[in-house]
């Protein structure tokens, strides 16, 4: 079985949300605060990891149903690529899964494709 999500979100509206540092505690991880410190903070990083998220969610097929946006860590590798790394009850609802994550970025938009895909599957 092969999943998909897509999501899109306004640069503008995460650079008013990140006015609030609770908005950064609340749906971002320690891990992913320290990323966006490194990239001073940024509101293009930022909402591409909130788009990444929200992929997430539809590719799982639940929304943000039974487990939180912390649980759900989009960060980086050593070479800049992206990458999901769940806990909590996140990583129970997507045991199983192989899953890939690409996000992206205009002046005015962020986005992000998830896909993942059933252990085991051939093609």
């Amino acid at each position: 079985m092969i999943k998909t999500g897509i999501d899109l979100v306004s640069i503008k509206r995460i650079e008013n949300s990140i006015k609030n540092p609770r908005f950064l505690q609340r749906i971002f991880s320690k891990e992913e605060n320290l990323l966006f410190l490194k990239k001073d903070f940024k509101a293009e990083t930022i909402a591409a990891n909130f788009a990444g998220k929200e992929a997430f969610s539809k590719a799982l097929g639940t929304g943000f149903r039974g487990f939180s946006f912390n649980e759900v860590e989009i960060l980086r590798d050593e070479l800049g690529a992206p990458f999901i790394k769940l806990s909590g009850k996140a990583k129970e609802l997507a045991k199983g899964y192989i899953m890939s994550i690409s996000l992206t970025h205009t002046e005015i938009d962020a986005g992000a494709v998830v896909v993942m895909i059933k252990e085991g599957v051939k093609f």
